[in-house]
């Protein structure tokens, strides 16, 4: 029982560290989706075509999403700022979100 209990208490601690602050580096590559989701909204569409040996099949997808950063008109470098100290715990980003590397704003 005793172990059981301690047990119960270490994945309890390991599941809180999880929700813990990112390191910077971690936090910036995270935040980078953020920042282009506020630049506008993102789709994709597929379309198909194949067989099933019973004739021709085709098939089409489409998705839009928008974020709500997008909607109310925020810059995306104030969004990557917010969201960099939110998961990093309160550090600022070590560089603005247009000299991050893989940043395009798209």
């Amino acid at each position: 029982m005793k172990g059981a209990a301690l047990l119960a208490l270490a994945a309890g601690s390991l599941a809180l560290a999880a929700c813990g602050p990112l390191p910077l580096a971690d936090a910036e590559r995270a935040c980078l989706d953020d920042a282009r989701a506020a630049t506008g909204p993102r789709g994709e569409a597929r379309v198909g075509v194949g067989t099933d040996g019973d004739g021709l099949d085709t098939f089409g997808r489409f998705e839009v999403s928008v974020s709500s950063d997008y909607i109310m008109g925020r810059d995306p470098a104030e969004v990557y700022n917010r969201c960099v100290q939110r998961r990093s715990g309160g550090v600022p980003p070590s560089r603005p979100l247009y000299d991050q590397p893989g940043w395009t704003g798209r």
